[in-house]
């Protein structure tokens, strides 16, 4: 999957506007729950454990115009809980955004 974090900076970038430090904030805090939801991943046995997790993934995904993001969470909620492949996906959205962070962000 092509990473594609444009939208998501976009959305970062209007809700803080000029405010640099705000920018960082939003940020890390998407990383922060979106790496929650990813360790509920792993950690979820069963079907139920394992939805609640894809889908506050996709929620966030949605919420911040991060389209990686929202199509790994969507093959999350097609695999079966514990699906390597599947946790790999996000994992890798993840880490691709947290590298992106640094060498993309003009205001840091």
């Amino acid at each position: 999957m092509a990473f594609n974090h444009g939208a998501l900076d976009a959305t970062l970038a209007a809700a803080a506007g000029d405010d640099a430090a705000l920018l960082r904030e939003l940020r890390s805090a998407f990383l922060e729950s979106a790496n929650r939801q990813l360790d509920l991943l792993k950690r979820a046995r069963c079907d139920g454990n394992w939805h609640v997790a894809a889908m506050r993934l996709k929620g966030l995904a949605a919420s911040f115009n991060a389209e990686d993001l929202l199509q790994a969470a969507e093959i999350a909620l097609l695999a079966a809980p514990g699906e390597p492949m599947a946790i790999r996906e996000v994992e890798a959205v993840l880490n691709r955004f947290a590298r992106a962070r640094h060498t993309h962000d003009p205001r840091r």
